[in-house]
């Protein structure tokens, strides 16, 4: 009897958390029948700082069209790294907010599990900024993967525990 397709969106946004939680995943969770969606959601930044005015639409017109050629060849890396970790199954991206995105695309894809990375933000930043990772998880209907990113300690206490052995 073979085992089941398992369905798995990592959710990519260029940064070296997402990068983690990827290898992470070939490292610590691949199984050969798993079918991988490599998920990242442009969100086009530019209309939100853009100063208006005179000529404010080639501006404009300028900046969304860098932005896109970023994310194509963003999505054109993906691909790449699919192909040299020889992963069954495909890069998708969308436009969006990622934290709304992800939840959207791994509903539509029927997907049974959701990896991400995290940036480790601090309780007060998140709560104000919001964190994508905090969202997901509390909003997805199917289990979460967030990889903290080996290197980030800075949430990390680390206090002197008192131990005592007990003889009975």
């Amino acid at each position: 009897m073979s085992e089941a397709e398992t369905r798995i969106l990592i959710a990519m946004d260029g940064s070296k958390y997402c990068d983690y939680a990827f290898q992470w995943y070939m490292d610590k969770v691949r199984r050969p029948n798993d079918y991988v969606i490599l998920f990242h959601s442009v969100e086009f930044n530019t209309v939100a700082t853009m100063p208006m005015g005179v000529g404010a639409a080639e501006l404009l017109t300028t900046m969304i069209n860098e932005e896109k050629a970023h994310s194509e060849k963003y999505l054109q890396s993906l691909t790449d790294r699919m192909k040299e970790a020889n992963l069954h199954g495909k890069v998708k991206q969308t436009t969006g907010t990622p934290r709304t995105e992800i939840l959207r695309v791994a509903e539509e894809e029927k997907v049974d599990m959701i990896i991400t990375g995290t940036r480790g933000m601090g309780s007060v930043r998140r709560t104000f900024l919001g964190s994508v990772s905090d969202h997901v998880i509390h909003h997805s209907h199917v289990p979460v993967l967030v990889c903290r990113h080996k290197d980030d300690h800075k949430h990390h206490s680390h206090h002197q525990h008192a131990e005592t052995d007990v003889k009975i």
